[in-house]
């Protein structure tokens, strides 16, 4: 919203004069009641602007323009934007999965139009270009309820010579000469039996005035039927399919294990049924186990910074893969429109659901056993934990930070040969479930309900994998 009004955002320059038209008529719309609205107007030509849209047209080009510009529109704060603009209304459904600001349909408009003040209407003349008609947008728009009527191929020609030319209506000409012409091409349709004319150039709004005075059947005004159904519309958001929004590089291996266990989760059967993740990868957030252990530099700042990026980006949810991290949540989730997903949560919730009573062991880096946060996500489930001695910490350390460790890219070797001391080391000492909580330590024994350690089996717990499902299950959800 812009000062508490109902913000329009009106794209402009697809053509010029059409767009400032339909402004006019938006603030004429509008002027009864103009503190209750704002218009916000983006006018941009590009170098495609004055190709004609004829057969061979290739809309490429307007395509990015008018996207660029309503993102534009969207970043001002408008609450609903109108596209005057007939080419680009072929690709609107393109658009629309990709911006959160309604578009208010021009097709629609019309539509309406026809339908309350021209009931007994059965055939329909249409004045548009050669691109939008083989496009089908008005035999779509109509779906069979009207006869749709085109002129014939050499009126069709003339017609948007009259439009395109040097000397024709988007260039600004609007003569006599002009007019009589179009004038004479309605009249043809008028002859086939048409019981109204429709306007497939947002231009011919320009000379509206002057056929109406001459012409024998009703012709409508574009640009006025489409401020006038957009003030009468009930703006809803578009729904927009759910996106994850991923803090990446904490550690960087960790992220793109994340992400290919969101992908593995999900049951899709084409692309289009995955999940939008949306990743913001910072491997230059300050190490959180140094902070927390050395007093090095605080990452909050730059974890929060990476977490409004992702908000801004319209996510509707954060995951985190770090386990470490999460000491941090808490002090930012205040400060954060959409929340954080506590993978320690989901860990410690999927426990107590499926193995109560076990006691857990828990493999961290030493910063997040000392934060305590997995003490406390434990405490709030029931979950009973069980810390290694400051040896075998210390071989998790060693598997993490060393050398030959994971961070450094190592998944074999020293780094397997540490960590499996420590899973046998909680083992032997009663824990039935270990937890693997730091998120590069998957990457060396993956989950697992079935793994002999201390000379017995246990079960080992991976919090990516189920925060990756809990993501899924939010996406899942959203879109009942």
């Amino acid at each position: 919203m812009i000062d508490n009004r109902f913000a329009f955002g009106v794209v402009g320059g697809l053509g010029a004069l059409a767009g400032a038209d339909l402004l006019q008529h938006l603030i004429r719309a509008t002027a009864a009641d103009h503190e209750r609205y704002a218009i916000v107007f983006e006018q941009q030509s590009f170098p495609g602007d004055r190709m004609r849209a004829d057969a061979q047209y290739d809309p490429i080009g307007r395509k990015l323009h008018a996207f660029s510009l309503i993102r534009r529109l969207e970043t001002r704060g408008t609450d609903a934007i109108l596209l005057p603009c007939f080419v680009s209304q072929t690709f609107l459904h393109e658009i629309e999965p990709n911006i959160s600001t309604p578009v208010v349909g021009l097709m629609a408009a019309l539509r309406a139009k026809v339908t309350a003040a021209y009931p007994r209407a059965r055939r329909i003349g249409v004045l548009t270009s050669d691109y939008v008609r083989d496009s089908d947008l008005f035999g779509q728009a109509f779906n069979g309820t009207h006869e749709l009527l085109y002129p014939d191929v050499e009126a069709q020609r003339e017609l948007m010579d009259l439009v395109y030319s040097t000397g024709g209506i988007r260039s600004g000409q609007q003569s006599p000469a002009v007019c009589d012409r179009l004038r004479m091409i309605c009249e043809a349709l008028a002859a086939q039996g048409c019981d109204i004319l429709l306007p497939g150039f947002t231009e011919l709004s320009l000379v509206h005035a002057a056929l109406e005075a001459v012409l024998s059947i009703p012709i409508l005004n574009a640009n006025q039927c489409y401020a006038a159904y957009a003030l009468a519309q009930p703006m809803l958001r578009p729904r927009q399919p759910f996106k994850i929004g991923v803090v990446g590089g904490v550690g960087p291996l960790a992220t793109v294990d994340f992400m290919e266990k969101v992908v593995r989760l999900t049951e899709a059967r084409r692309d289009q049924d995955h999940i939008k993740m949306i990743v913001e990868q910072n491997p230059q957030i300050p190490d959180r186990t140094e902070h927390l252990l050395h007093h090095g530099t605080d990452p909050t700042i730059a974890l929060f910074a990476t977490c409004k990026k992702l908000e801004a980006a319209e996510a509707d949810l954060i995951a985190i893969p770090c386990n470490t991290a999460h000491a941090f949540v808490d002090r930012m989730q205040a400060h954060l429109r959409i929340p954080v997903l506590n993978m320690l949560d989901e860990t410690m919730a999927q426990i107590a659901g499926r193995y109560a009573g076990q006691l857990v062991g828990l493999l961290a880096t030493s910063g997040t056993v000392d934060s305590g946060v997995y003490a406390e996500a434990a405490a709030r489930a029931g979950v009973r934990l069980l810390l290694p001695d400051a040896a075998h910490q210390a071989d998790v350390m060693d598997a993490i930070y060393g050398a030959d460790g994971v961070k450094a890219g190592f998944t074999e070797g020293r780094c397997r040969e540490a960590l499996r001391r420590a899973i046998d080391h909680l083992a032997h000492n009663g824990a039935g479930v270990v937890v693997l909580g730091c998120t590069e330590l998957p990457l060396l024994f993956p989950q697992t309900e079935e793994f002999e350690a201390g000379g017995k089996m246990v079960v080992l717990l991976d919090p990516t994998l189920l925060l990756a499902s809990a993501c899924v299950r939010h996406a899942q959800a959203s879109q009942r």
